[in-house]
């Protein structure tokens, strides 16, 4: 089944190109979607008309694109684009490029030039085009959340391996089990082609685009410095976002949802609960199959369940992230703690005991809070309580003693 949903043209060949875009849908997603996909996207495409005016009516000039081995091309600003340019030396090299770098700066290939530049093409073997990928399969993702439960989105970035998205659902959570209906959503959006989209904003017209969604509204209020920032569509989602993307969708042709965690906004305990869905994503679903292999052949050498087979040690919900050390784990410790002292004095290093916990001030003041602390251990004083780690004790301030876990 297919909805007609109104994408802009190619912004290099101006607003005479209006194409109306086939989004496939898939029966598990909501029905109707959320009011705030097609409002979103009436308010996209309204701007979009008027910045496609703004391009077509600015006078191009003859400039230089130089490539890697030095050799230059002629072309337009604002109409040539890296993707003409990487057509022109290769049909592979147009099939396989995921961005462009110009003049050092990260690039959608679809982006016309501005001026004279340097141009260098990034694929999957790129580590930046690596991010490219991952950051727009993050944008799939999101699109699947939207449409299956209209989930607001928060914030969605690639990782050294795969990618995430936090979203928040008013009603509950995302679990594994819905993993399978928000793949099967995905697969209609990779299947449509979707361009990625950019287009750069007012402020306040990123707040009327986002004023369904609070959490982007603190991120645009808060965040955004600059009187622009840019947004980006593909099919139904729109996103803040620096971008680049890929050229579409379709360029992800193996996506699998691996995980799910809860997360809190910013990772401050005191602010909303969000769900975290995690994701892999490649160019060839071989791919993707080798890499589920490999996470097979991990899981095998884990070290949690090497500690429980071979009876060294186990983790226990009374004491998360730490570990009870069997009789024979508890030797290997011992150790391999002596061979590191003889090592340190053999070296001519004295040792030293520091407090295994700090107050958050401390990392508040490092830099480490704002960064970390959605993954930091805390301990929270409460009612008459107050918790210690102490080699299997706990201290119970009500009875003024310790009590053994």
């Amino acid at each position: 089944m297919t909805g007609g949903v109104t994408a802009a043209g190619d912004v290099q060949n101006g607003p005479a190109v209006v194409n109306h875009q086939n989004v496939s849908k898939a029966s598990v997603e909501m029905s109707p979607w959320p009011e705030f996909l097609d409002n979103r996207v009436a308010y996209f495409d309204k701007l979009m008309a008027k910045r496609k005016a703004e391009l077509a009516a600015k006078n191009p000039e003859q400039i230089k694109i130089t490539l890697p081995d030095g050799k230059e091309l002629e072309g337009q600003s604002w109409r040539t684009t890296p993707f003409e340019i990487a057509a022109k030396i290769s049909r592979g090299l147009a099939d396989t490029a995921l961005a462009a770098k110009v003049n050092g700066e990260v690039w959608d290939l679809d982006r016309p030039f501005e001026g004279d530049a340097t141009v260098q093409f990034l694929t999957f073997e790129d580590e930046e085009g690596k991010q490219v990928f991952w950051h727009s399969s993050a944008h799939i993702l999101g699109q699947a959340a939207e449409r299956y439960c209209g989930a607001h989105l928060c914030y969605g970035p690639p990782l050294a391996e795969g990618f995430y998205y936090d979203m928040f659902k008013e009603d509950g959570s995302i679990s594994p089990e819905d993993f399978a209906k928000l793949e099967e959503i995905a697969k209609c959006a990779i299947k449509d082609k979707q361009p990625f989209e950019r287009l750069e904003v007012s402020k306040d017209d990123l707040i009327e685009m986002f004023k369904y969604n609070k959490f982007k509204l603190r991120i645009i209020n808060e965040k955004v410095q600059s009187q622009t920032a840019t947004v980006y569509r593909c099919g139904p989602l729109i996103d803040l976002c620096r971008g680049p993307h890929v050229r579409h969708t379709g360029k992800v042709k193996a996506l699998a949802l691996t995980k799910t965690s809860s997360s809190y906004w910013e990772g401050k305990a005191d602010a909303e609960s969000l769900t975290r869905i995690y994701g892999i994503s490649f160019p060839d679903s071989k791919q993707l199959k080798e890499w589920q292999r490999l996470q097979e052949e991990a899981a095998k050498r884990d070290h949690r369940k090497i500690g429980r087979d071979q009876e060294l040690f186990f983790f226990h919900p009374l004491s998360p992230g730490a570990a009870f050390w069997y009789p024979k784990g508890a030797h290997i410790y011992i150790t391999l703690c002596d061979f590191m002292r003889k090592q340190y004095r053999k070296r001519g290093f004295t040792e030293v005991i520091s407090p295994n916990m700090f107050n958050s001030k401390l990392w508040e003041q490092s830099g480490h809070w704002e960064h970390y602390s959605d993954s930091m251990f805390k301990l929270v004083y409460f009612f008459s309580f107050f918790y210690f780690l102490f080699s299997g004790f706990v201290f119970d301030r009500s009875k003024q003693k310790f009590e053994f876990i």
